[in-house]
């Protein structure tokens, strides 16, 4: 038998992924979102969705340009840290002595040390509730070019990419694959 939880912010597991934006002053700045996910494959796009108070949303919406970073295992502290500050209070490059690099593709800068980078343009905004849903198209992915495998795709076993688990507010690795995707369900096909 199953239980109610009830309706909750719950989904397992939840990417956490670090978007760079420059603020007013055009200071680099990133910071930690997990309400997050790919939303369109044409045009390929991704929904970020973030509170109006927080200093990334202002930055977002007139720079018209974000970047997604995807954090790897290696990171999960400096991960956490961008969550955690302003940066309308604290320089977080300074403080972790991370890089800012300045996109060639869109207005918006991107962790050099973090091995994969989706530069997006924003093309929509929708006010869900507390959260505004910022939806970019992407128009390039960066990745380290020991980590492009099969098919021009980065593997997700070199990149190492963080999940966070809502509810429990936990970080997690991921583990082995167990199965081609569009493969391995095709015994039940009749």
């Amino acid at each position: 038998m199953k239980t109610s939880l009830g309706a909750k912010t719950f989904a397992y597991p939840l990417p956490i992924w670090v978007i760079g934006s420059y603020d007013a002053e055009g200071k680099p700045n990133v910071m930690t979102a997990a309400w997050c996910g790919i939303c369109c494959s044409k045009p390929p796009a991704i929904a970020v969705s973030l509170r109006k108070e927080r200093h990334s949303y202002d930055s977002i919406v007139k720079r018209k340009a974000f970047t997604v970073n995807i954090p790897s295992e290696k990171y999960a502290k400096e991960t956490d840290y961008f969550g955690l500050v302003s940066g309308k209070d604290v320089d977080k490059f300074a403080a972790t002595g991370l890089t800012p690099v300045k996109s060639g593709t869109v207005d918006a800068p991107y962790i050099k040390e973090f091995r994969v980078i989706i530069e997006c343009k924003l093309i929509h905004t929708y006010d869900i509730g507390l959260h505004t849903q910022f939806v970019g198209e992407i128009m390039d992915i960066k990745a380290d070019e020991e980590l492009v495998g099969e098919g021009g795709y980065p593997e997700i076993e070199k990149i190492k990419p963080l999940v966070f688990t809502p509810g429990l507010r936990k970080y997690h690795g991921l583990g082995k694959c167990v199965g081609d995707a569009f493969d391995i369900g095709k015994e039940f096909k009749k």
